[in-house]
C-alpha cells in the first residue's frame, strides 16, 4: 500500500531513506534528486507546482537530510543503486528523472546504466565532466576547512557562489534555507560526499547514447556549472532542449522557480503526450 506525505521513511538494504510522495495514484512519476549538500526540501517549489498532475517523489540522498549514512564508501554508483532500490520498493517501473548539480551526476549515471527505467531526463545546473585536478584540490581543501573551522563557516562561504549576486538582496529566504540545509548535513556526510564527487567518472562520452527526451536548464549566472557546460552537453545529446534560467545562479530551481517550473511542466507534458500518440 502506498504511503503519501512529506517525510516518509523506508529501510532499503539496511539504509534508512527519507522521501516524500505526493500526487495522484496512477499519474506519471517525476523523481527529484537534490544537489550537494542539500536535501529534498530544495524541491518544495517544484513539488507544490506539479503534484496536482503528477506523482512527485523527492528523496534525501544517503547522508543528507533525514536519510541514513550507511556503512559503505560514498560513490555516485552507490547513490544510483539507492535510487533504483527506492524505485523498486515503491513499485515505480518508469519515471522522469530530474537532478540538479550532484543530482544531475546521479541522474546521468542512472540513465547510462538503467535506461529502461526512465521516460525522460531533466538536467539542471550540472555537467558531464569529471573533476579537474584543481577542483579535486578544492574539495580536499573544503574538507580541511570544515574540520578546522566548522560547518557554519562552510555554509556561509558556500552560498556566495551558489546564488546569483542579486539574490543576496532579493532572495533572503532562499539563501537562509540553503544555509540551513548545509548546517543540517553532518560533517562526516560532507567529507564522504566531497570525496565521492572528486572521484566520480566523466559521463560526456555516454551522452550520444541517451535515447530519451532531455531538458537541460541552467542559471544564467551559474558560476559553478555555467551555461557553457550545459551547451557542451546539449551538443552531444540527440533529443535535447536547453533553457537558460534568467536571474539565477547555481540553484536555479529556488532562485527563479516560476521559469523553472514552467519549462519543467511543458517538457514533462510533451513527453507523455508524445508517448500517448505512439502507443
Amino acid at each position: 500500500m502506498r504511503n503519501t506525505g512529506k517525510n516518509i521513511t523506508i529501510v532499503l538494504n539496511n539504509l534508512t531513506v527519507s522521501y516524500q510522495d505526493e500526487g495522484p495514484e496512477n499519474a506519471p512519476v517525476i523523481i527529484f534528486i537534490h544537489g550537494f549538500p542539500f536535501n529534498k526540501s530544495m524541491w518544495n517549489y517544484q513539488t507544490e507546482a506539479l503534484k496536482s498532475s503528477y506523482r512527485v517523489i523527492a528523496y534525501d540522498v544517503r547522508g543528507h537530510g533525514n536519510s541514513g549514512i550507511g556503512n559503505e564508501d560514498f560513490a555516485i554508483e552507490l547513490f544510483v543503486l539507492d535510487l533504483i532500490g527506492l524505485m523498486d520498493a515503491l513499485k515505480i517501473d518508469k519515471a522522469v528523472l530530474c537532478g540538479l548539480s550532484m543530482g544531475g551526476y546521479i541522474a546521468l549515471n542512472a540513465i547510462a546504466n538503467h535506461s529502461a527505467r526512465f521516460d525522460a531526463l531533466v538536467l539542471s545546473d550540472t555537467n558531464c565532466i569529471a573533476d579537474s585536478a584543481e577542483t579535486k584540490e578544492k574539495r580536499l581543501k573544503a574538507i580541511e576547512n570544515i574540520r578546522e573551522f566548522g560547518v557554519e563557516e562552510y555554509a556561509g562561504e558556500s552560498v556566495i557562489s551558489l546564488f546569483a549576486p542579486a539574490s543576496g538582496t532579493t532572495k533572503p529566504e532562499e539563501i537562509a534555507a540553503a544555509k540551513e540545509m548545509i548546517r543540517n548535513t553532518s560533517e562526516q556526510s560532507l567529507y564522504n560526499t566531497l570525496l565521492a564527487l572528486a572521484a566520480r567518472k566523466e559521463t560526456c562520452t555516454m551522452l550520444p547514447d541517451i535515447t530519451v527526451p532531455v531538458l537541460i536548464m541552467v542559471g544564467e549566472e551559474d558560476v559553478i556549472t555555467p551555461p557553457a557546460a550545459a551547451r557542451l552537453m546539449q551538443d552531444k545529446i540527440k533529443d535535447c532542449h536547453l533553457h537558460i534560467i534568467l536571474q539565477a545562479g547555481h540553484l536555479s530551481n529556488m532562485e527563479n522557480p516560476y521559469d523553472f517550473n514552467d519549462q519543467l511542466r511543458k517538457f514533462v507534458a510533451s513527453v507523455y503526450e508524445n508517448q500517448f500518440r505512439h502507443e
